[in-house]
């Protein structure tokens, strides 16, 4: 059996540690080291942060910085890398991002007295993170966790900076898939597995961290959260028979424990969540729609969420992330959501209104995260009373609308009254803008401030006292942190200098001396200011215990603003935007009317959206079968139909012009090309395990998006799997199903199928020129237009060009005498049964009938296609004829009007000259017919 890393470390370090020649300093890191060896261990080194040996390859790597080294007396030289002081949070996140531990040594006692003192002050995590310069405002960092029992898993997740506590259980053969699809739905920063559990399930979703299973034991567990909680029984959170998860949710409870035992005071409830509340979504799809990460920027800026986070504060747009991720199956939910919108959309002022008290109010959840942390500040406690202070506002506001779901929604939020009327008794703001404690809430501070502010108005009137006594014009009173307060004579005038005054020290320019009354002062001030340190210590430990109590209901609160605020955003937007109020019932109808694409929509800045139609399910089909060119708007259109329905289910406006959306239970997609070469899978290899994944996992109830099923193969190979998912889909799965291909040959397929129909963008044609329509009719679309699509993405005019001649050629099915072969003494035209997969042959396929296949060689040279008869059953086989490349007459005539189209008067001279080259090479391609 191998050994434990971690074992092995702690031997190595003992071994290190067993040396005689260590030095102290050297010691004293390996004695901390060994206390933390899972950890990262930055050691404080006066301006600098060092990590030494192994770990300061990682801190070298990871945090990119510097790695260097040091020596240790006879110790030996070490490895190190270093990162300063004052920069520690920038570099914690990058150590923190790539998924490692840190646990951070700070000094303890002055430097130059000895051997500096130095301990372990905070131990950090990814998933265990609070200070507010490590965490992203708008998002959750969660901590999850993972456990099996039998045949089910558990999962539960946490954020320890918002106390937001919850559990599912995934039960039967599919929960291995589910467990993924919740994965990555909560997105955890870090998530701990317990030994022996499958890494695979989790390391492409979050970083992982091995913890031991007697860590993870159900009963155990329940008997953690039931102290932890104050309760008998864990039966009112929903947690009756759920083994898995409370061994998850132990876990965790151990791991905050372990690393940092101030946070569990934020656990203050735990939900169980149901899998079967929630429409599913898999990896894939959250990718493929876009949903809070757009492919093209990186962020948010470009995806749903880009569009729909108009919150005011940053929990809003927290849960606002939360609302887009977890769409509901619970239309009494749906609908509570969609009748405090409506108002909202109706009355803009009372919006507005609401969205400042909202800026007012800002992060309450992270606020109450810092005031229950032993680095809580004075400032904390003032910005907890300001933010408290604004909620009653906002209740009366929402009262006063007469509207009954806002009225409920006040109604049901905890002002925290008595919780605003202690802090504002404890804490307020000076009149230079910083926190103090106010008198009548620790009468012995009061008392210490007012003895150090008369020492000091003493001080201050001291020097010009003394300098009218003594007639030194010169005199000064000073202080420093060695010597303390002094009073100082410059040379000339030592003559002058009382016969009371003591000589304490003499400088270059003078002499320092100090009084009997000065020193006195001096006691007083140091007397009052350790006072008033202690008395703040103690004031803000009786606030942190106050707000502590009252964790529970200050989140509750701030929950409830949160979700208030993602309700407000997505009035403004439907305000905005014009969207409508969706029907959502328990049909299996998706009728949407004039419907939009939320993110292109907004993208065009003031430019029209073209709107089209979708009806799917009930009388109508089940399946759309959709077919025309590229740049076309398929995919907009197979999008937007996703989005509009998932968007109903979050209970937020839709838009569309009108729109009635039957519950969906999942939604699938499967949508562009891409590959996992580090999991050895190619690009058809994920192609067709989402499509697995979709025929496997969808019901009747479900809403399934597919885009050009079958391109990662030959084209032969591709037509028929497409055909066989399309038959599969229609007649087994019955979801509804927006399906849409190049292989025009399927619509032929769509025509037998009862529950199919042919629909597909149109375009308009200009001579040789296609308009866009970005329009969805009825039937199949009869060409592709590849080559037209290939003009506009910049293909040379001479490629496109020869192309055409091609395309024309395939299409006549007619066969000419090779001029390459001429050229080429052992080329002989080759006739064989091949799949269609040739790149030029690709781009003709669709113009013949279609109900119709063609073939043609791989061989690199054009290819000329002719059909010949019908085989038995759907497939037809065919011969492709590998020909020269014979230029056509009507090339020629390109070039030529282009010459003549050509204004020379409006070209430079170098202008001029890229012309003609430009021709000269168009021209040597057509060499042999010159």
């Amino acid at each position: 059996m191998p050994e434990d890393p971690v074992e092995s470390l702690i031997r190595n370090i003992d071994n290190k540690l067993a040396a005689r020649d260590l030095v102290p300093s050297r010691r004293q890191y390996l004695e901390l080291k060994r206390k933390y060896p899972h950890a990262i261990l930055l050691y404080r080194m006066g301006d600098f942060y060092e990590a030494f040996d192994d770990d300061a390859r990682v801190v070298a790597r990871d945090a990119r910085v510097t790695l260097t080294s040091r020596t240790f007396g006879r110790s030996g030289r070490v490895p190190m890398a270093g990162v300063p002081h004052h920069a520690l949070n920038y570099y914690l996140s990058r150590l923190l991002n790539a998924g490692h531990t840190v646990a951070i040594a700070e000094q303890m006692s002055e430097p130059g007295k000895g051997l500096v003192e130095r301990e372990v002050t905070r131990v950090l995590t990814p998933g265990t993170v609070v200070e507010s310069a490590l965490l992203p405002a708008g998002e959750n960092r969660y901590l999850a966790a993972v456990y099996d029992v039998g045949a089910r898993i558990g999962i539960a997740w946490v954020d320890v900076s918002t106390g937001e506590f919850r559990l599912m259980e995934l039960r039967g053969e599919d929960a291995s898939e589910r467990l993924q699809e919740e994965l990555a739905r909560i997105s955890p920063a870090e998530c701990l597995i317990p030994e022996g559990f499958p890494y695979e399930l989790v390391l492409s979703q979050s970083h992982a961290t091995t913890v031991r299973r007697q860590n993870c034991d159900p009963q155990v567990a329940y008997q953690l959260l039931c102290k932890h909680f104050g309760v008998r029984s864990l039966d009112a959170f929903g947690c009756h028979d759920a083994k898995a998860s409370l061994g998850a949710a132990g876990a965790i409870y151990t791991y905050i424990e372990q690393t940092n035992p101030s946070l569990l005071c934020m656990l203050t409830s735990i939900r169980m969540e149901c899998a079967e509340d929630m429409v599913g979504m898999d990896p894939a799809t959250r990718r493929n729609l876009e949903l809070t990460r757009s492919f093209g920027t990186g962020g948010s800026r470009g995806s749903l969420l880009g569009v729909v986070d108009q919150t005011s504060t940053p929990m809003g747009s927290r849960a606002m992330r939360r609302l887009i991720n977890t769409p509901l199956r619970d239309l009494q939910e749906i609908r509570r959501r969609q009748d405090i919108i409506e108002p909202l959309v109706q009355m803009p002022q009372v919006r507005a209104r609401i969205a400042n008290q909202l800026v007012q109010i800002g992060d309450l959840e992270r606020a109450v995260s810092r005031c229950t942390q032993s680095g809580s500040t004075l400032r904390d406690f003032l910005s907890l009373s300001s933010a408290l202070g604004h909620v009653d506002s906002l209740v009366r506001i929402l009262s006063g609308t007469h509207q009954q779901a806002l009225a409920n929604l006040a109604s049901s939020i905890d002002t925290c009254e008595d919780i605003l009327s202690r802090l504002q008794m404890a804490v307020a703001e000076a009149d230079d803008g910083s926190p103090v404690i106010l008198p009548g809430f620790m009468p012995e501070l009061g008392d210490a401030l007012e003895e150090l502010r008369s020492a000091r108005e003493w001080l201050a009137r001291l020097e010009q006292k003394e300098r009218e006594r003594t007639g030194i014009r010169s005199l000064k009173v000073g202080y420093n942190k060695v010597f303390g307060y002094y009073i100082e004579v410059t040379r000339p005038n030592l003559h002058l200098v009382p016969r009371e005054y003591v000589r304490k020290q003499t400088i270059s320019t003078g002499e320092r001396f100090v009084t009997e009354a000065l020193k006195e002062v001096e006691s007083r001030i140091t007397r009052a200011e350790d006072a008033i340190e202690r008395l703040q210590n103690e004031a803000i430990a009786l606030l942190r215990s106050l707000v502590s109590a009252n964790t529970r209901r200050l989140l509750a609160t701030a929950q409830l603003l949160a979700e208030m605020d993602a309700l407000v955003a997505l009035a403004e937007v439907a305000s905005r935007c014009g969207w409508v109020r969706p029907l959502v019932d328990d049909s299996d109808v998706i009728e949407i009317r004039n419907g939009r694409h939320p993110v292109v929509e907004s993208s065009l800045e003031g430019e029209r959206f073209v709107p089209n139609d979708c009806y799917i399910g009930g009388n109508w089909p089940r399946v759309l079968l959709i077919t025309g060119p590229n740049m076309g708007g398929k995919s907009t259109y197979l999008r937007q139909v996703a989005l509009i329905v998932l968007l109903a289910q979050i209970g937020s406006f839709v838009p569309a012009e009108s729109a009635r959306i039957g519950l969906v239970d999942r939604i699938f997609t499967r949508v562009g090309a891409h590959d996992d070469l580090a999991r050895g899978a190619s690009t058809f290899m994920v192609e067709m395990v989402e499509t697995a994944t979709i025929l496997n996992g969808a019901t009747e109830r479900s809403l399934v998006v597919l885009d050009e099923i079958g391109r990662g193969t030959s084209t032969y190979d591709g037509m028929a799997i497409a055909q066989a998912v399309l038959e599969d889909i229609h007649d087994r799965v019955r979801a509804r199903t927006l399906f849409a291909t190049h292989y025009l040959e399927l619509t032929t397929v769509a025509k037998k199928l009862p529950s199919a129909q042919n629909v597909h963008v149109s375009v308009a044609e200009e001579r040789d020129h296609i308009v866009f329509l970005y329009s969805v009719r009825p039937g199949a679309a009869d060409r592709a237009y590849g080559i037209h699509v290939a003009r506009l993405a910049g293909l040379p005019p001479w490629v496109a060009g020869r192309a055409e001649n091609i395309l024309h050629a395939l299409s006549a099915g007619t066969e000419g005498e090779s001029t390459r072969d001429k050229e080429d003494e052992g080329a002989n035209s080759l006739v064989s049964k091949v799949d269609i997969n040739n790149a030029s042959c690709h781009l003709a396929k669709h113009l013949f009938e279609p109900g119709e296949r063609y073939t043609c060689s791989e061989n690199p040279l054009p290819v000329k296609i002719s059909a010949v008869k019908t085989l038995e059953g759907s497939m037809l086989a065919y011969q492709g004829v590998l020909e020269g490349f014979e230029p056509s007459r009507s090339e020629l005539e390109g070039v030529a009007e282009d010459i003549l189209d050509t204004d020379l008067a409006c070209l430079s001279p170098v202008e001029a000259l890229q012309k003609i080259e430009e021709w000269q090479q168009r021209l040597r391609g057509m060499r042999s017919d010159l």
